[in-house]
């Protein structure tokens, strides 16, 4: 990640420290068990997260059927697949997919605060919530994404999608070249959270980014 989006080092530690502080708190007044936070936890790393929209993905890729319902009603086309209940809870009301395509590319932020469509990305990093991410992601989204990375050719079109506590979004990044015959197993170990928020491509094993 580009500096301009960094953080002290010691952040995770400090962070960390406060939320076993609270953890500590709230089980002494009996709000929550010892257990919770660890259950709460297994629930992101095991069935909501980024693993669950590689799965969407990598069948929008193989099926152009697929792939049109998707864009055109994506909760519906999300429960035909063979994923955990819940995808539609949790931070997962009212999604709404967009395709990247050679002409345009999208570019999902939250200007409020940190909206984000957990069951299908996970959690959140910090440099999403960054008040100066939100900010220049809307105003000058090529920069920001040239320093994240990824140079777009002039001729792109880039879309900015605000994500919201009514509506979140997520990106179906453009297929890599050189992936036919590949599974969809195969095709969805290359799609990366970043791919899906539109700051990164979707990449072939072994190939360099622009």
């Amino acid at each position: 990640m580009n500096e301009r989006f960094s953080y002290p080092a010691d952040r995770e530690a400090r962070n960390a420290a406060r939320v076993k502080a609270l953890e500590s708190l709230l089980i002494e007044k009996g709000i929550i068990t010892s257990g919770t936070v660890d259950k709460i936890l297994g629930y992101f790393e095991t069935q909501m997260g980024p693993f669950n929209g590689a799965k969407i993905v990598a069948r929008a890729w193989v099926d152009p059927a697929f792939k049109e319902k998707l864009v055109a009603d994506t909760p519906a086309a999300i429960a035909e697949l063979d994923l955990p209940t819940g995808m539609a809870g949790a931070e997962g009301e009212h999604m709404q997919a967009v395709a990247n395509t050679p002409k345009v590319h999208n570019l999902v932020v939250c200007t409020l605060c940190s909206c984000y469509p957990w069951p299908v990305l996970g959690l959140p990093p910090y440099w999403y919530k960054d008040p100066t991410f939100r900010a220049r992601a809307v105003r000058e989204p090529r920069a920001v994404l040239k320093e994240l990375g990824l140079e777009l050719d002039p001729s792109v079109e880039i879309k900015i999608w605000d994500s919201s506590a009514q509506i979140r979004w997520f990106v179906i990044p453009e297929r890599p070249t050189g992936t036919d015959g590949m599974s969809e197993a195969e095709l969805a170990s290359l799609v990366t959270p970043e791919a899906m928020m539109g700051v990164a491509r979707a990449m072939a094993l072994g190939a360099k980014t622009a």
